[in-house]
């Protein structure tokens, strides 16, 4: 819209010819006709809109996709590259480029790859989880105020005999 209220500028105020305004611009003159012809209500912004078009990978993409949710699962040093992935979808036919192939690898980590996969379980056999956290607290021993550093350490009853839970104080 800005190009086209430019362009209607330089015509009704600036009264500048068609072959000038094309000159400027480095339009059509046809396309500069029909915007100053045009009222403002019936312009309506030109935009290019290309038409979605099955590439070259576009029939590997499931073949692909497999292979990198098997990787994702495998440890980082097993995981296959993306040239072994590129060689292996060569081998069943692709005639593509190389840059394709990690474009389309790049969008799928950031797309599938991201996902937490973190499993925390909520139950826990007896001495297996524990939990410690510090804490800092003001005591008055003997009449004297003093700041402590407290340890609390929370674990299974079947480490400390019946007691669940247990402080430890740092002086």
């Amino acid at each position: 819209m800005e190009m086209i209220g430019k362009i209607r500028r330089m015509f009704f105020r600036d009264k500048k010819s068609l072959h000038e305004i094309a000159k400027r611009t480095s339009l059509s003159r046809n396309t500069i006709h029909k915007w100053i012809r045009s009222t403002e209500e019936e312009v309506v912004e030109p935009a290019y809109q290309r038409g979605q078009m099955p590439g070259k990978l576009t029939a590997f993409h499931e073949s692909l996709e497999q292979a990198l949710k098997a990787d994702s699962l495998r440890h980082k040093q097993n995981r296959r590259t993306a040239k072994d992935l590129y060689a292996q979808i060569q081998l069943d036919g692709y005639q593509g480029g190389y840059t394709r192939v990690t474009d389309f690898i790049r969008a799928w980590r950031e797309r599938e790859g991201q996902q937490p996969r973190a499993f925390v379980p909520l139950k826990f056999e007896l001495g297996e989880a524990f939990q410690f956290d510090w804490s800092e607290e003001g005591l008055v021993i003997g009449g004297i105020y003093r700041r402590m550093q407290v340890s609390h350490l929370k674990q299974s009853p079947s480490h400390l005999a019946g007691c669940p839970e247990s402080t430890l104080w740092f002086l």
